[in-house]
């Protein structure tokens, strides 16, 4: 278990919930510190006066500002940065429910699982995770987290609730503000209908155990290569793409799978893993995934575009079951 970011009361309406908020995410891989090169000495930042160059104690140390004047500052002590704490800083209170979907993933910024604070908050938990999944609603909210005020979502997610943060709107930057315009002919009918096709052709369910972090894996054999004193060499695969293609609307073309090239044989696209899974479970005599998603869809389960394969197989039993009766 971890240690929540987070203890306070999520209130539904004028019934309070006692949570804790747990990270729902975290880094993996190799750590890389800094060293000296030629020695094993590592790299360490100091807090250090930047007039006297002498190290500052931790509890020396203060919060300060900038002020409108340049190299101007105002010092902030702690117990001014607690006054000023939203009133009810360890509640969070839910002033409205939105459709799912309803706010652009652009806007989201943490993800933290919620749980019941106790054994006596239980009820209440379960009774707002079934009344959000059935609605198909999330809660909008505001939480105070590390000294920082944010808006909140809170929605049904694996069986318990999430609490996603987002930005606040002078925060997220418009594309104009951080780039040039995008200028240009519109796409001609031809390739647009040709990108249509490959875009329909390539469309696979979201599964992210159809992806894999290369580069991590290959840093942890390298680290792992080096501590036994042998060594790693990697040599990327070009075997893919990388060749000159003329016009858009050919490259396109030979794109679309199972379609023949101007020279040689048709490409075989490889397979993602969900497609491999579901054979896999088909030969065993198992539903696939999407077969459940199908026969979830036509009982309405709740909740079925969140759930696992085992957890869409249970969902769909005591559907049918339901049914039947």
């Amino acid at each position: 278990m971890v240690n929540p970011v987070w203890v306070g009361t999520l209130m539904f309406g004028r019934v309070p919930i006692g949570v804790r908020l747990y990270s729902a995410r975290e880094r993996r891989g190799p750590v890389l510190h800094q060293f000296q090169r030629g020695t094993a000495d590592r790299i360490r930042y100091v807090r250090v006066n930047e007039r006297t160059g002498e190290e500052v104690a931790p509890e020396e140390v203060v919060r300060g500002a900038r002020t409108g004047i340049e190299d101007e500052y105002v010092v902030l002590e702690p117990e001014e940065l607690e006054d000023i704490l939203p009133a009810g800083s360890r509640t969070m209170q839910m002033h409205g429910f939105l459709p799912e979907g309803a706010v652009d993933p652009l806007w989201y910024a943490s993800t933290y699982y919620v749980s019941p604070r106790g054994p006596a908050d239980t009820e209440a938990y379960r009774l707002l995770h079934a009344a959000l999944d059935r609605t198909r609603r999330v809660g909008a909210a505001t939480v105070v987290l590390r000294e920082r005020e944010y808006p909140v979502l809170v929605q049904p997610h694996r069986g318990v609730l999430a609490a996603s943060t987002l930005w606040w709107p002078d925060e997220v930057r418009d594309p104009d503000d951080v780039m040039p315009p995008v200028t240009g002919a519109e796409p001609g009918k031809g390739e647009l209908e040709l990108a249509q096709e490959l875009v329909r052709a390539l469309s696979v369910e979201w599964d992210p155990g159809d992806y894999e972090d290369s580069y991590g894996r290959r840093l942890t054999e390298l680290v792992r290569a080096k501590a036994r004193g042998s060594t790693f060499s990697h040599r990327p695969d070009r075997s893919e793409g990388g060749g000159e293609v003329g016009a858009i609307g050919e490259a396109l073309r030979q794109s679309l799978p199972n379609r023949p090239h101007k020279r040689g044989r048709a490409p075989v696209p490889r397979r993602p893993a969900t497609v491999r899974a579901e054979a896999r479970g088909a030969a065993e005599g198992r539903r696939t995934k999407r077969e459940l998603l199908r026969q979830a869809s036509e009982l309405e389960v709740p909740g079925r575009s969140r759930m696992s394969r085992d957890e869409l197989e249970e969902a769909v039993g005591r559907a049918g079951a339901g049914r039947r009766r």
